[in-house]
């Protein structure tokens, strides 16, 4: 093993941010229009209470984004906010996390997101992980770039 294949590039908190809202963007406007073609409305007026609990819009759309997440990142390792901006999610060694693992990760940032990054950036750690990213021992890595064919290294085993 190479000194470079040693190092993990830790994920910025901003660009794990935007992957999120780019994955965001994408799952709302399907759950939207799943939303829409099962119930022929969407009621978005706001009142004293939830109107996603209320209105039962927040589990069925959080449980979309669960499945989006599990999915994509136990089969690739990326969603299409993480394939664009380099990213990818590991377990904390760099490799493949196990499907337990995914689980956990994508539970937390399907349904307690806010609690999960605010108890996270208190309780952070040197591996920049969700409360539920260190649960499932997972990290968010950032992919380096081969800049020149010459800086690839092939090793025989």
């Amino acid at each position: 093993m190479t000194d470079s294949d040693s190092k993990i590039i830790l994920a910025k908190w901003s660009d794990r941010f935007f992957a999120w809202l780019i994955d965001f963007i994408i799952i709302s406007a399907i759950s939207t229009g799943i939303i829409f073609a099962s119930f022929g409305s969407i009621d978005y007026e706001l009142d004293e209470s939830s109107f996603w609990i209320e209105n039962g819009e927040y589990i069925p759309t959080s449980a979309i984004f669960f499945v989006y997440w599990v999915i994509l990142e136990y089969k690739t390792g990326q969603t299409i906010g993480k394939k664009i901006l380099n990213l990818r999610s590991t377990n904390i060694y760099g490799r493949n996390p196990s499907l337990k693992a995914v689980l956990i990760s994508s539970f937390g940032k399907s349904f307690l997101l806010p609690f999960d990054v605010i108890l996270g950036w208190i309780l952070t750690n040197e591996k920049r992980q969700r409360v539920f990213n260190k649960l499932g021992d997972t990290i968010v890595v950032k992919i380096k770039d081969v800049q020149d064919v010459s800086d690839v290294t092939y090793l025989k085993d």
